[in-house]
């Protein structure tokens, strides 16, 4: 079991739009997140999502001249713990991510995890609702995740 998972922005906006936020929670638990992120997404986070403080400044602000502030904030706490996973969408945060070898997904593999986990049966009206939210993601991708999730 991962020790902390750091929510970006994006995911718990998507998520929001299409009034499945408590996946996360049934999926993962508690969350992290930084004032950064918490002040991007504009509305009160539920209580099992933690707003921590960075503890390497400048660490965020090297971070921030690659990506923008809320992705630089993740991937900075991230760095201060052990055994972590990213929630990040943004396809340059996910490739410094990679890069700096931090575990993350994104909202899709958080839907795959749930249907994993029973707490969804069907992945598919998900998708469809995030797209409806102007949620951008190749067709290839969404095959693979349906052929995936056998739907």
């Amino acid at each position: 079991m991962l020790k902390v998972v750091i929510s970006d922005t994006s995911t718990l906006i998507l998520l929001q739009k299409i009034d499945e936020l408590l996946i996360l929670k049934k999926v993962y638990g508690e969350l992290v997140t930084t004032q950064e992120i918490a002040g991007e997404y504009g509305d009160d986070l539920p209580d099992w999502i933690k707003v921590k403080s960075l503890s390497d400044k400048k660490y965020f602000e090297f971070l921030a001249t690659q990506v923008d502030l809320g992705e630089a904030s993740a991937i900075a706490l991230a760095s201060e713990y052990d055994d972590s996973l990213l929630l990040l969408d943004d396809l340059k945060a996910r490739k410094l991510a990679a890069k700096l070898n931090f575990k993350f997904t994104g909202v899709l593999g958080v839907l795959h995890k749930a249907k994993q986990m029973s707490h969804i049966d069907k992945i598919k009206p998900l998708i469809d609702k995030l797209l409806a939210s102007d949620f951008r993601i190749s067709e290839n991708i969404i095959r693979e995740i349906l052929k995936l999730n056998n739907e």
